[in-house]
């Protein structure tokens, strides 16, 4: 045997080792993304289950059209005083306490199956 060929069995088992591991890496990294997909699609088929028979969506979706429909109620006959009242209490909720209004935005997200909620919130901070 040569000198080259004692050196080149070891590179080479160096390199393909090396490779294979990256190899490894690359369909291990692929594994878990692919598991977080899947545990995403069962969370969120298992909110549609338990939203199908629940009055919670119509109910904050009639909740949160009031305001609309009041103003367009005191548009429609020209009373100003509809209007004024409607924004009165809409200010109103901005001075409930900073955890309530967390509280309301967490179920109302999650009664619309709204994730990231917490990148909305740091939204409204700024």
């Amino acid at each position: 045997m040569n000198l080259i060929s004692l050196l080149v069995g070891p590179v080479t088992d160096l390199v393909g080792g090396f490779l294979k591991n990256k190899r490894e890496e690359s369909q291990a990294r692929h594994e878990a993304k692919m598991e977080v997909i899947r545990n995403d699609a069962n969370w969120e088929t298992l909110m549609a289950g338990a939203s199908a028979s629940s009055w919670k969506d119509e109910w904050f979706t009639i909740l949160l059209s009031t305001p609309i429909l009041a103003v367009i109620w005191g548009v429609a006959i020209d009373d100003g005083r509809v209007m004024d009242r409607v924004h009165d209490a809409l200010g109103a909720l901005a001075t409930l306490p900073e955890w309530y209004q967390y509280l309301l935005f967490v179920a109302v997200t999650a009664s619309f199956g709204i994730r990231g909620a917490d990148k909305i919130m740091e939204l409204r901070k700024k």
